[in-house]
């Protein structure tokens, strides 16, 4: 058995008799990823859906040309750096990041990955954290191209990480009410930011989670996303989707089925080992490379997959 299905049986056995139980499903055989970090991730509200047409949803497939880019948006961008340690010049936060994308180019090595979704189970365990801060470690690297999605069209959050505009968003590219290059950012120069924030920051392109609401699911469910991914994937190193939890919608399984691999994430001491399994069970029919466990406070000795990352106290 895997390190993190370890930890989170031991985090289970730990918990107070108050926390609710989920049945059991059988499981899986795959090796995990694990990871810690001890950031929480921020939830924005619910807002409200934009209307959708059928002939919205039955356009012609999208296509792009190599000057497409050239097309998009710069908008302002005000980082919250308190919630980005992959940011930082180095420190514990960074090599964390950067192990969690060694680990995750292993997998690249073996088979065709690009494109990546990030899940959880339930909300508050961390997964737009991790989004967020893999896509940039990911641009650090090598100078890598980034497109960073948000898919949480319910409840996105990401904005809020990026400190950038929310709408137009994945939402209204989906319902065909504005275009690919209207939908996508890239962040504006700033010129009291530091010189290689501002590198980082620039191979980075954000499609924000605008307003799904209850069409989310329709929404998530539309060609148009794979197709959206297909156009994209020559322009980009990497593709990484942020979704909403797997065990309360079905946004993250329709999103996954357009998607080279599912990464999810358990929150130390709150994601249980039986739900752990069951947001693994839903995902099954997508190629699921691992979990990061998130917010770890005393992890395992050497020789696991484990790190600490120490938060500043206020």
């Amino acid at each position: 058995m895997s390190h993190i299905y370890e930890a989170l049986q031991r985090a289970e056995a730990e918990r107070k008799s108050g926390a609710q139980a989920v049945a059991t499903p059988e499981e899986p055989e795959h090796k995990s990823l694990a990871f810690a970090a001890a950031m929480p991730p921020v939830v924005a509200d619910v807002v409200q859906a934009p209307e959708v047409t059928a002939s919205a949803l039955t356009e012609e497939p999208v296509t792009v040309d190599s000057s497409f880019l050239s097309d998009v948006r710069r908008r302002p961008w005000n980082p919250s750096f308190e919630r980005l340690p992959a940011l930082e010049r180095g420190g514990v936060g960074v090599e964390q990041f950067r192990s969690l994308r060694s680990r995750i180019q292993e997998f690249r090595d073996l088979r065709n990955l690009k494109t990546v979704l990030i899940s959880s189970g339930l909300p508050q365990e961390g997964k737009s954290f991790i989004a967020v801060n893999l896509a940039i470690n990911l641009a650090r690297h090598k100078s890598s191209k980034v497109l960073l999605i948000d898919g949480d069209m319910r409840c996105s959050s990401l904005h809020h990480y990026l400190g950038s505009e929310f709408h137009p968003g994945l939402p209204d590219y989906l319902s065909g009410k504005a275009s690919l290059q209207e939908v996508m950012q890239f962040p504006e120069e700033a010129k009291d930011r530091d010189p290689s924030m501002t590198a980082v920051l620039n191979n980075i392109a954000f499609i924000p989670g605008g307003d799904g609401g209850d069409l989310a699911a329709d929404l998530s469910a539309s060609k148009r996303f794979d197709e959206l991914l297909t156009a994209v994937k020559p322009h980009f190193d990497w593709i990484i989707v942020d979704s909403p939890p797997v065990l309360l919608v079905s946004d993250a399984v329709n999103l996954a089925r357009s998607c080279d691999a599912v990464l999810l994430v358990a929150r130390s001491g709150v994601t249980t080992f039986p739900v752990a399994q069951r947001a693994q069970q839903e995902l099954k029919a997508s190629n699921v490379i691992g979990f990061v466990l998130n917010a770890v406070e005393k992890p395992p000795m050497s020789g696991s997959y484990y790190y600490r990352y120490e938060t500043k106290k206020e």
